[in-house]
């Protein structure tokens, strides 16, 4: 099972320990919310309104319709996976495309819970994530100014934006994947002049 799979399978399990009404770090969103996203982001042609904005409004009436169904019901659509004809249900396709989007998601629902906590690391998942931040930091943070270097606490370093005065981003793949999509509930340290850490503090990060 891949880790698209495994953060799949365990946001699932977190959906129903939370219920249908829970907060999620997604602006406006509980989690039936969130859920109607991954079901429609899926199975309906209405998902292209993620980016095209003629639709959106579309997007909006047929995800706020998914919000609306039983709970139960709607979780297990997205513990199901992707609809047959879905490209997604290849399952290569859907690591590609899908690690970074449950893990993301996994963490909206967990991280909005009073006391949350890192989880534990896992050589395997921090392995994918490292892959995908390295890979798409650079177009999850090409606004930046100043230049912005991402690093492990093992060491691992990637640069996400070739700039002056440089900031240093150390984090576990995870945390430093969840600051480059514009998380703010993450353990990360910053280290540069203090204007530029200020600055990729408030930059306008992810997609």
């Amino acid at each position: 099972m891949g880790i698209a799979a495994e953060e799949r399978q365990a946001l699932c399990d977190l959906f129903i320990e939370v219920g249908p009404a829970a907060p999620t770090l997604c602006a406006g969103w509980q989690t039936k919310d969130l859920a109607a996203h991954l079901v429609v982001r899926e199975s309906r042609p209405e998902a292209a309104g993620i980016l095209l904005k003629p639709i959106a409004a579309r997007l909006a009436k047929v995800q706020n319709d998914y919000a609306a169904k039983p709970w139960s019901e709607l979780v297990e659509q997205v513990r199901s996976g992707p609809a047959w004809y879905w490209p997604t249900r290849i399952g290569k396709l859907d690591e590609l495309v899908n690690a970074a989007e449950y893990f993301i998601h996994h963490e909206d629902v967990r991280r909005a819970q009073p006391g949350w906590e890192p989880r534990e690391p896992d050589a395997r998942r921090d392995k994918a994530l490292w892959q995908i931040v390295s890979r798409m930091g650079k177009l999850l943070l090409r606004s930046s100014p100043v230049g912005i270097q991402l690093r492990t606490p093992s060491g691992k370093q990637t640069t996400a934006k070739h700039a002056e005065n440089p900031v240093t981003i150390t984090g576990e793949p995870g945390e430093l994947l969840l600051y480059a999509y514009g998380r703010d509930e993450i353990r990360v340290d910053f280290d540069g002049d203090p204007a530029a850490v200020d600055t990729v503090q408030s930059i306008n990060r992810g997609l």
